[in-house]
């Protein structure tokens, strides 16, 4: 049975683990911007690194690709759009990823910029490996590219089927929670969300992955198309708002001074 495990690295990102236990002991690692809880979690699982998946460049999600490959001779991939030391194998929209250790499947590469110029997400049979671009009840920083890019890639995401799991890369739910409870209020699925949420977060637990579903019933980065969220965006712009990419940048532009 195929496990996607987080290991904890800095304050708040996750690099994800891929292994399946009947296939043996193989695993590939997502975004390892630090070597070392890797090399501390392969060592006590006993399992072997066979392969690294990048979302992005940013350091923390790279950071860990040297020391990892130093003395491995293993495939590395990444976003071809951008310039990532370490990685051999650079993807665009519609290649695929073989991983025949662990899936029967070859994961199917998107592109989902905004983020960064160069963003790409991996998709699985019923899973999303998708780096910042999409958060829990919340998206990326536009860093490199516009809002309307971000708005696309989001929504590209979207229309992935409702059961997918969505795996992204930092535990930032609570901050995005309170923030979306401000620009969408009266939503119910969102306040039963935070409380869910909430209590996970008191055992210490992970509030990831989440799905498509839910982040379409509560997260406004998704939902900027509907009269709550047009009507908080014309708040913020105190101007009338009809279009869901304005309403995407007003909403993004509150949050980055939230």
């Amino acid at each position: 049975m195929l496990t996607i495990t987080p290991i904890p690295a800095f304050n708040d990102n996750y690099i994800w683990a891929i292994h399946d236990q009947a296939r043996g002991r193989n695993v590939v690692v997502v975004d390892p911007g630090d070597s070392v809880p890797v090399e501390a979690f392969l060592a006590t699982h006993e399992l072997a690194l066979s392969a690294i998946l990048i979302t992005h460049h940013h350091a923390d999600h790279t950071g860990g690709i040297a020391a990892l490959t130093r003395n491995r001779n293993i495939a590395v991939f990444g976003p071809a759009l951008e310039a990532i030391d370490g990685v051999v194998h650079g993807l665009c929209e519609g290649d695929s990823v073989p991983l025949p250790d662990l899936l029967e499947q070859p994961l199917r590469v998107i592109e989902i910029p905004g983020h960064t110029r160069g963003h790409i997400a991996y998709v699985g049979h019923d899973f999303v490996l998708c780096g910042d671009t999409l958060f829990a009840a919340g998206c990326g920083r536009l860093f490199e590219g516009t809002a309307a890019q971000m708005h696309a890639s989001l929504a590209k995401l979207a229309q992935l089927p409702p059961q997918t799991k969505v795996y992204c890369t930092h535990e930032y739910t609570l901050s995005n929670l309170r923030f979306a409870l401000t620009v969408d209020p009266h939503n119910e699925a969102l306040q039963h969300r935070a409380f869910d949420e909430q209590e996970k977060r008191e055992h210490d637990l992970p509030t990831l992955p989440s799905t498509i579903e839910l982040e379409k019933a509560t997260n406004p980065f998704l939902r900027c198309h509907t009269e709550a969220l047009l009507k908080s965006a014309a708040q913020y712009l105190q101007t009338p708002v009809v279009d869901p990419v304005v309403a995407f940048a007003a909403i993004r532009s509150w949050k980055d001074r939230f």
